[in-house]
């Protein structure tokens, strides 16, 4: 399956960072292939705690339902697809070092049907829209 990652260093405390980044909420503020997402279950955010995104990719929208597979704030995020076009998986990882903190964005997928044919594409968008993104948050959060 193929791993797409990203870093950045934002001049901010990790907590802060982590719950702005990983939030539903937020999201779409510095993701924009996210044009829709909110949680599906009640209660407070955990390991099982699901969701549904609708996303653009190569110009087609993509629904995606989705749960939390890893949760231990103010550190790690990660998720897992259960259902739309292909297999994804990722997560964002935060780590304290001096300057703030350092971010990690990680997305596997395994692009099927329209999109294995685009796959080296795909990917390639994927990867520039990570680093977009990464940079509009870190623009964001430091200001």
């Amino acid at each position: 399956m193929p791993k797409i990652e990203a870093s950045i260093l934002i001049n901010r405390p990790t907590s802060e960072v982590f719950a702005f980044a990983v939030d539903t909420a937020t999201v779409m503020q510095w993701q924009d292939s996210i044009l829709q997402a909110e949680l599906t279950s009640s209660g407070a955010v955990g390991v099982g705690t699901t969701y549904h995104y609708v996303v653009k990719a190569l110009g087609q929208k993509m629904d995606t339902t989705g749960e939390v597979s890893a949760w231990d704030p103010p550190k790690t995020y990660a998720w897992k697809a259960t259902s739309g076009p292909f297999p994804m998986s990722g997560g964002i990882a935060c780590e304290s070092v001096e300057g703030g903190t350092q971010l990690t964005q990680t997305i596997n997928a395994e692009p099927g049907g329209f999109f294995k044919l685009a796959e080296g594409l795909l990917l390639s968008q994927q990867k520039k829209q990570m680093e977009t993104d990464l940079k509009k948050l870190k623009e964001i959060l430091e200001k």
